[in-house]
């Protein structure tokens, strides 16, 4: 076995969910809980087929997050995985919705962050073990930090 990182490429402003699943049903039920959850996030979602033709499928409403989906799964090259490049929106938004499709098994990652996807290569083909999400951590936070992060959220209008 070998191991590799893979970069993901997260554009600007946007923000990537990277899953796991099990069945070419995927790419469109993923479609449908996004639109249905925010019709106003702009997204690509692709799908690495792990059998059959073994395509990269692609879905979604902005064409250049749609490639930008299709070129990060076929980079990261594991069976089943799938990847949503979102602007627009936040994954707090759609992930709840995403986890209950019956065909999605697990998510890696849901971030805005530099991503790197940690992928073993064996004889039979790749898989994902994990990700590295943003960076190492500083320090702990200080009751100036925490305060700030409450006023955050509440900005946000995730807090009252």
């Amino acid at each position: 076995m070998e191991l590799s990182i893979v970069h993901v490429s997260v554009p600007e402003g946007a923000n990537v969910i990277i899953g796991q699943s099990h069945f070419i049903k995927t790419v469109e039920d993923i479609y449908e809980v996004i639109v249905g959850t925010n019709p106003n996030i702009k997204f690509g979602l692709a799908f690495n087929e792990a059998s059959g033709k073994r395509l990269v499928r692609v879905e979604g409403n902005d064409e250049n997050l749609k490639k930008v989906a299709a070129n990060n799964a076929i980079n990261i090259g594991a069976g089943h995985i799938f990847v949503v490049v979102m602007e627009e929106g936040y994954p707090i938004n759609v992930l709840n919705a995403i986890k209950m499709v019956p065909e999605v098994c697990r998510v890696f990652c849901a971030t805005a962050n530099p991503l790197e996807v940690i992928v073993a290569h064996t004889k039979q083909g790749r898989g994902v073990l994990g990700v590295v999400d943003g960076f190492m951590p500083d320090g702990i936070e200080s009751e100036e930090d925490s305060l700030a992060r409450k006023r955050l959220l509440r900005n946000f209008r995730y807090k009252l």
